[in-house]
């Protein structure tokens, strides 16, 4: 009997600090759900905030003070509710003609871990630091050549280089003073959604194509990585001492006017995404 009320004892013991080592401190259990669930951001909602509107039967979207700058999106693919900001889309100074300067010039401004693009090709070098890409989002340029711009969304912490020749045409982009979010796409971050001044066209990068517009389902042209990287300002000027720095702290008026591509056929039939 006593050795049975003895196995009886170890038995619940042993249950009891099982029990004991499972359970989580209110501390510990507050910081796994906190770090499990973190919620959203809370952004300015477009669709709340009267930034899609009807003019003609026609579905619009806000694009700024002047009306001749609201974007056409009868044949948007992205939802509206998911939409966010609409503070016009030439707040942002996406530099058209960009200036630069030399490394040696450039050096007292850069910490050696400071972020950088990095595109080149030929004997040319280019390096757009990161904190000016904030500022300018979009800067359209010509890197031997060939029209590229360099991208950076710091929402979604997306820089790229693309090309813009699309056949004999080139475009140029520029911000659309909105972003969009998808939970199927880049982990549900919002990333920006860019237009070009050649068709109007809504183009959001995370999925690397146009979303609205003549050009709809048209793809970016990112380039190819042996043609640019993102790096360090310590990499730039130790490997790439003749590099073209992009001058900090550009503006520009930006252009009231610019020309309409009208035939969008063969661009779309060469580019659209398959």
């Amino acid at each position: 009997m006593f050795s049975k009320l003895t196995t009886l004892f170890l038995v619940l013991c042993l249950l009891g600090a099982c029990q004991q080592s499972s359970k989580t401190s209110p501390n510990e259990a507050a910081a796994e759900t906190e770090e499990s669930v973190k919620p959203k951001k809370k952004r300015p909602v477009s669709v709340e905030n009267g930034k899609f509107f009807e003019k003609d039967e026609v579905s619009m979207l806000y694009g700024g003070d002047d009306e001749s700058q609201h974007f056409n999106i009868n044949n948007l693919e992205l939802k509206k509710e998911q939409f966010h900001y609409g503070i016009g889309r030439e707040r942002f100074p996406a530099l058209l003609q960009p200036s630069f300067t030399t490394v040696a010039a450039a050096d007292s401004l850069w910490k050696d871990e400071d972020r950088f693009l990095l595109a080149y090709a030929g004997d040319q070098v280019k390096a757009y630091s990161v904190k000016d890409l904030t500022r300018h989002e979009v800067v359209n340029d010509r890197l031997n050549g060939e029209p590229i711009m360099a991208v950076y969304c710091i929402l979604a912490d997306l820089g790229a280089i693309y090309s813009r020749q699309y056949g004999e045409q080139e475009l140029t982009f520029a911000l659309s003073g909105y972003t969009y979010y998808d939970e199927e796409v880049w982990e549900g971050l919002d990333g920006f959604v860019l237009w070009d001044r050649d068709t109007e066209s809504l183009w959001w990068p995370l999925i690397g194509r146009a979303v609205s517009g003549p050009l709809k389902g048209v793809g970016l042209l990112e380039k190819d990585k042996a043609h640019w990287e993102d790096t360090t300002w310590g990499f730039v000027k130790k490997n790439y001492p003749q590099a073209q720095v992009l001058l900090s702290g550009q503006d520009f008026v930006r252009p009231s006017e610019w020309p309409e591509l009208e035939q969008t056929g063969t661009l779309v039939a060469e580019f659209k995404q398959q």
